[in-house]
């Protein structure tokens, strides 16, 4: 049997936890010592026209290099949506998606180094991959040769049975401690969570293309992704300028520090060394790229539903000439703490309204009709033991 080692404190949690939430926790703790079955609770869809319901469900057994993490905030991304409506393929129902996840260590199996219990810790994308081939040897998970890189949810988990993988909606989750982030103590956990995807997502690109001081660079799209693009562009000093789809940020972005603000590329007469398009719609990419200087690089990270088939006209950019074009999907884990280190140290955050589970389906359709500011993180606290 794993030995795995509780601390003392789970007797002042006994007295500050709402009573249904601490036995939640003390059922998990026991799971935990005696090798079983993880026991957990979150919100999930059944279909991909469903309204989220309560769900119970099980993780697989920590494992000796495993840590139990209680959730304590799950960042609310539009790739949430995009799987649970079964956007971007038939999804595996019941889903409970979650990919931005910050919480604290309960318990670790016996021969995890990294973590200790009480320790913070946050899940991103990814919880596992081969460890083996040339991309992960590179820290490049997410693109593990082998096809083994295991995704927070939405995912068949080739390591356990390939039993589905539940993501943050809930109240914790079994993971390797080679896919948790370390998370500073003084760290704001509901602005860090949001990290985890859109924090990478969009640093990941800006380190790629090796963007510098004095660069020009425009961010698509000024949502959850586009906020975080633009923040560390800034933090790189970069000049920075936003095509939005309304003005509605426009005074946000003017207190960021951003040059201009567009609504359309028709607009624009200037030209940039770099571009990130954050954009989830079908969208005329060309004119972007249009504006990029020679020499000047594209990344796009945003991902409309596929059904909207947005092309790149090929003849168009042949002729655009000398100008680079790329997709670029998170960052391996590795980078994502590079990512947090400089965002905790620098003060680079998202803005955020914190919600309760009962509250998703509202921010999914604000989110899907534009009207959301930035970014909601669920407060994990108000699911109901």
């Amino acid at each position: 049997m794993l030995a795995f080692f509780i601390d003392k404190y789970y007797r002042i949690l006994a007295i500050l936890l709402p009573k249904g939430i601490f036995m939640l926790l003390e059922e998990n703790l026991a799971q935990a010592n005696n090798g079983q079955k993880i026991s957990a609770k979150g919100y999930a869809v059944t279909h991909k026209d469903d309204t989220f319901k309560p769900f119970s469900f099980t993780r697989h057994a920590m494992g000796e290099n495993d840590i139990l993490l209680e959730i304590l905030y799950a960042g609310i991304c539009h790739s949430d949506i995009h799987s649970a409506r079964s956007e971007w393929k038939s999804g595996i129902y019941p889903m409970v998606p979650g990919h931005e996840i910050a919480g604290r260590v309960v318990a670790v199996g016996k021969s995890v180094s990294k973590f200790k219990i009480g320790d913070y810790a946050g899940v991103g994308c990814m919880v596992n991959s081969c460890g083996e081939c040339s991309a992960c040897k590179q820290s490049q998970e997410q693109f593990c040769e082998n096809g083994k890189a295991v995704f927070t949810y939405d995912c068949l988990d080739c390591f356990h049975d390939n039993a589905p993988t539940y993501g943050g909606y809930s109240n914790n989750i079994v993971v390797s401690e080679n896919f948790a982030i370390s998370v500073p103590q003084n760290a704001p956990l509901e602005k860090v969570a949001p990290l985890l995807c859109a924090g990478i997502t969009t640093y990941s690109p800006l380190k790629f293309s090796k963007v510098k001081r004095g660069d020009k660079v425009a961010v698509a799209g000024f949502g959850g992704l586009g906020l975080m693009a633009v923040k560390y562009a800034l933090y790189l000093e970069a000049e920075v300028s936003v095509f939005a789809r309304n003005t509605l940020k426009a005074q946000e972005a003017k207190n960021l520090g951003v040059k201009a603000l567009y609504t359309a590329t028709s607009e624009c007469s200037e030209r940039f060394d770099f571009i990130i398009s954050t954009i989830p719609t079908a969208y005329d990419v060309n004119s972007y790229v249009d504006l990029l200087k020679f020499g000047g690089e594209m990344a796009i990270v945003g991902l409309p539903p596929v059904e909207l088939k947005t092309h790149i006209d090929v003849t168009r950019l042949v002729f655009s000439a000398g100008k680079k074009v790329y997709g670029s999907l998170i960052g391996g884990i590795k980078e994502t703490q590079e990512m947090l280190d400089i965002s905790v140290q620098q003060g680079i955050y998202p803005e955020v309204e914190i919600i309760s589970v009962k509250d998703i389906d509202k921010a999914y359709s604000n989110l899907t009709n534009g009207k959301a500011k930035f970014r909601y993180v669920i407060d994990m606290g108000s699911l109901e033991g």
